[in-house]
């Protein structure tokens, strides 16, 4: 049984999906190579939103959670589910990638290939990490401004059932539950998660409130047919129906209804050879977008796209000795897209190869240095080849770590840019970056405090957009985005925990032309959150967070200015038993008047209580 252990160890340590269930504490990270190290062999920022994080902010959206990491901007198009975008140091809200469960989710049916937050609720989430960074040697196309790695709670020990439900301002109903458990070589969960609300309206000047509904559901099988050979399912699904405010111009209320089905699946064989010295990782993954578009609610869609990815991914890791290991792999990925609409039907594809090769190495103690090539060959536009390399050093066993980072994106030209009738441009190159970062992390006193800086630049060639000339995409555009980022987190005693975070991210267009010089629009330079949790002798936890948020642009020519704000936020909870939790929060306690979007409204004053139950 100790063999068997150590043998399943080591295979989860070298499977992305897999190593996301290792990876249950902060002082583990699976985001940076695709497997599970310790942070002091990391020279990559990273953030790590915890279960315990996700439960205590009481959160409803994954963007708000990530709203409180350094570096990190966001818009949305007004009520909840509404367009949502995610900026990571300044990047486009298109180069970032998203993973859920180990799949990549970018929505191949989209303009740019970026992924939509709006629909992406915390339900049965446990765990969120955020590196920040070009990256694209692990992942390919999209991390140019870093990559999201979304996870569902790992199968627990034994049998447990988790539930909670709460209601609030504008009939809004939250309510979650998922059940897990292990009995021998078998261990699994499902989950679902239910959202209604009436809304707020979209336009920051409508009447009528857009409702909106989100069913999330997840579920997870692990076989474990030998201490060498194992199989891993999982899957992820969202449906979303939206009523929503007119884009068209200036956003007005409307009967506008978009509904969205996304699929995500995972399949994946685990085998471990020579004494756990090589692992081998084999998986498929799909996923599919739907997204149906109509002017009035109850009659056929008016317009849709249907977007889809299927991928054959090998991963490889060998680990000769302690002190090196090299992590190699093959990615097959067929993106595809379809749409329909006023008298129009498109579709295309696209076949992706690609071959990578990382190596870690500690050559002295405290001292791990990764580097690694990546090359993909694009069927359209060719090939692109990627280098990154990073070093951390601790001369202390972890209290102290000094990080290097120097990391390469690109982000591959989307269906709709390479292929549209009326705009595509089949000559396009993919866009590229180059990231370089600096930072120290301090811990003190047995980490009743921890520091951490970082400064970093990156610079963006080949930037698509659309050409009003030529009324096709082209490579038109350069982007700079240089800035520092800064975490604090302070446990002077054992009941008390404040996490505090502050970025400047001074991102702007240096394509040499009328707006060279500008900021790029809805990126704000500056952002401070402030966060603290108490618990009380008696049970009660309270707590608060701060969010500022400094003036930004919503335009390219930064003549319309989307004004700074500040939202504060209440939340308490108490335990009843030892199998109830009765919990409750306000948000934007002074009901501040802000937009992330210009033209959208936003959430003022709103309450909501519920209860947990855990067995």
């Amino acid at each position: 049984m100790k063999m068997l252990g150590i043998s399943l160890i080591a295979l989860l340590a070298a499977t992305p999906a897999l190593a996301q269930d290792l990876a249950q504490d902060d002082d583990i990270v699976v985001t940076a190579s695709g497997i599970a190290q310790p942070r002091d062999e990391v020279g990559q920022a990273i953030t790590v939103i915890d279960a315990d994080t996700i439960r205590t902010r009481q959160a409803v959206d994954v963007v708000d959670l990530l709203a409180t990491t350094p570096g990190v901007r966001f818009s949305r198009n007004g009520s909840t589910g509404g367009v949502t975008g995610v900026s990571l140091r300044g990047a486009e809200t298109t180069q970032m990638l998203v993973l859920i469960d180990g799949v990549k989710v970018n929505d191949p049916s989209g303009i740019g290939d970026g992924y939509d937050f709006g629909h992406l609720l915390t339900g049965n989430i446990r765990r969120i990490e955020v590196l920040r960074g070009s990256n694209s040697v692990v992942y390919g196309s999209q991390a140019i401004g870093g990559v999201v790695n979304v996870m569902t709670g790992a199968p627990s020990e034994g049998f447990e059932v988790n539930a909670s439900a709460d209601y609030g301002y504008s009939d809004t109903l939250n309510a979650k539950a998922d059940v897990s458990g292990t009995r021998g070589a078998v261990s699994g969960g499902l989950g679902v998660a239910y959202f209604n609300t009436d809304g707020i309206s979209s336009a920051a000047g409508g009447s009528e409130r857009d409702g909106y509904e989100n069913i999330a559901t997840n579920a997870k099988l692990k076989i474990a047919f030998t201490d060498t050979f194992s199989l891993d399912l999982r899957g992820y699904y969202i449906h979303a129906d939206l009523d929503y405010d007119s884009f068209f111009g200036a956003p007005a209320d409307s009967s506008d209804v978009s509904k969205l089905d996304q699929y995500v699946g995972y399949a994946g064989i685990n085998l471990a050879l020579f004494d756990g010295k090589l692992t081998n990782r084999a998986a498929v993954t799909w996923m599919r977008n739907d997204r149906d578009y109509y002017f009035v609610r109850g009659t056929d869609p008016d317009y849709g796209y249907s977007g889809t990815n299927l991928r054959f991914e090998y991963e490889g890791v060998y680990a000769p000795v302690d002190q090196a290991k090299l992590i190699f792999g093959y990615e097959h990925e067929r993106p595809d897209y379809e749409y329909f609409g006023f008298g129009d039907i498109a579709s295309a594809k696209a076949n992706i190869d690609s071959v990578y090769a990382l190596a870690v190495v500690k050559p002295l103690t405290g001292l791990a240095v990764t580097g690694g090539l990546r090359h993909d060959d694009h069927s359209q536009f060719g090939g692109a080849t990627t280098f990154g390399a990073n070093a951390n050093y601790t001369p202390n066993a972890g209290a102290t770590n000094i990080r290097l980072s120097y990391g390469e994106g690109f982000k591959a030209p989307s269906l709709y840019q390479l292929y549209d009738t009326y705009s595509g441009n089949s000559a396009l190159r993919p866009e590229r970056s180059k990231s370089y970062d600096i930072g120290f992390d301090q811990s003190l006193d047995g980490d009743k405090a921890v520091l951490s800086l970082t400064a970093f630049r990156r610079d963006t060639s080949n930037q698509i957009n659309y050409d009003y000339a030529t009324y096709t995409y082209g490579n038109l555009d350069r982007t700079r985005a240089k800035g520092v980022e800064a975490t604090l987190t302070l446990k002077p005693v054992e009941a008390l925990t404040v996490a505090a975070s502050y970025s400047y991210v001074d991102a702007r267009d240096r394509s040499g032309g009328a707006t060279d010089g500008n900021r790029l629009p809805r990126r704000a330079a500056n952002a401070v959150s402030l966060s603290a949790d108490y618990l009380w002798s008696f049970g009660l936890s309270t707590g608060a967070t701060l969010t500022m948020v400094g003036d930004s642009y919503d335009d390219t020519a930064n003549t319309r200015r989307l004004d700074g704000y500040a939202l504060a936020g209440l939340r308490a909870s108490f335990p009843v038993g030892d199998h109830l939790e009765v919990y409750g929060r306000i948000d934007n306690l002074f009901d501040a008047d802000y937009a992330t979007a210009y033209g959208y409204g936003t959430y003022g004053r709103s309450a909501y209580g519920g209860v947990r139950v855990r067995f």
